[in-house]
């Protein structure tokens, strides 16, 4: 990087999996811009993404045969991505993620029914999956407690979370296997908060959030309550998975996608497709309960979002959109304000934010 040029503090990496693409841009907050930096190539299908703990490595999942993983180095001076090497997946994996040590990528897959772990060696390279487990129908996100003993992951087809011991490597059923979510709620991506104690799960088929409170003893969940995401006015029937609909039907039905929370675990946004809107949800920090705010347009089809580690802002991806949009945060009252957009590849799915420093 030329030394005339502004230092890399922020950067945004989002996977287009019509292109094969991982685009990278930096989060320019003085101008409140994404400057695009570079594309780099990945594989057909690329999607999703995962960032390990010390922000040193970026991994990819490839959808397309065969069906691995890619990692790559970051650095941190410039945010340009060097691949390092891939390892085999024994399924298509809708979800990536390392576990809380950097040591182990956790996968899961929609079509599979699975869920895997692969070892990530001491240079960063994610190697072939040494465990597959069969899991419940439609498995969908997968992520370890914040002590890294136990792991949780979706089954969307289930209405469930499925619980697991996670040591050495190595996920074992935990006792009982599963927590429950409403019947047809369709459980997808969720987030822990910022201190741990509650579990907030997205139901793509009803986009309500469901708020559990982890017991980091035993790695179970209980459900405390539940908060509907949209509102009434968008009109949109149930959702149901896109491969049941019959042929001919095309009632607007909830399609809801991505879920994150702010750092100072107040707000949580959601992404529901079929409407292309971003909704805003408080939280209680203690009770963990959550309250629905408000909701709006973004991009269309918006799949994939993220917000920068400070909590400032939030960037949405489209799969049907040709550019990012980035949003500013308001802290008291969790209001997003449109800021600017920045051209992007073909069926941008998956956002991921690194901050250096």
């Amino acid at each position: 990087m030329n030394p005339a040029e502004p230092s890399i503090d922020t950067v945004v990496y989002v996977a287009s999996s019509g292109d094969g693409t991982i685009g990278s841009y930096r989060l320019d907050r003085q101008s409140e811009k994404l400057i695009p930096l570079a594309t780099t190539e990945a594989a057909e299908n690329v999607m999703p993404l995962a960032i390990s703990p010390d922000k040193q490595f970026l991994y990819a999942a490839i959808r397309s045969d065969p069906l691995r993983v890619l990692s790559y180095r970051i650095d941190s001076n410039s945010g340009e991505l060097t691949p390092l090497g891939s390892g085999a997946l024994y399924g298509s994996m809708a979800y990536i993620a390392t576990d809380r040590s950097g040591r182990y990528l956790l996968a899961a897959s929609y079509g599979g029914n699975l869920v895997s772990v692969s070892p990530i060696d001491g240079n960063g390279v994610a190697g072939d999956a040494t465990q597959t487990l069969e899991t419940g129908s439609r498995a969908h996100a997968i992520l370890t407690t914040p002590d890294n003993r136990h792991v949780l992951a979706t089954n969307l087809g289930d209405d469930r979370l499925a619980q697991f011991y996670f040591a050495d490597g190595a996920l074992a059923p935990n006792d009982p296997p599963a927590a429950e979510t409403a019947a047809g709620a369709g459980p997808r991506h969720f987030v822990f908060s910022p201190d741990g104690r509650v579990v907030y799960v997205l139901g793509e088929f009803d986009a309500t959030v469901t708020t559990f409170a982890l017991n980091a003893d035993d790695g179970t969940l209980t459900q405390v309550s539940v908060c509907q995401g949209l509102p009434d006015t968008l009109e949109l029937a149930p959702g149901m998975p896109r491969e049941e609909i019959p042929a001919g039907d095309d009632t607007p039905r909830i399609w809801a996608a991505d879920l994150h929370i702010t750092p100072d675990g107040h707000y949580l946004y959601l992404s529901e497709r079929t409407s292309s809107t971003l909704s805003t949800l408080r939280a209680d920090p203690e009770s963990g309960k959550l309250q629905y705010v408000a909701n709006q347009p973004t991009v269309k089809q918006p799949r994939g979002f993220e917000i920068d580690p400070a909590g400032r802002y939030l960037v949405a991806a489209g799969e049907l959109s040709d550019h990012l949009s980035l949003y500013r945060i308001e802290p008291a009252s969790g209001e997003l304000t449109h800021v600017s957009d920045a051209p992007v590849g073909s069926k941008t799915n998956w956002v991921e934010i690194v901050s250096f420093g």
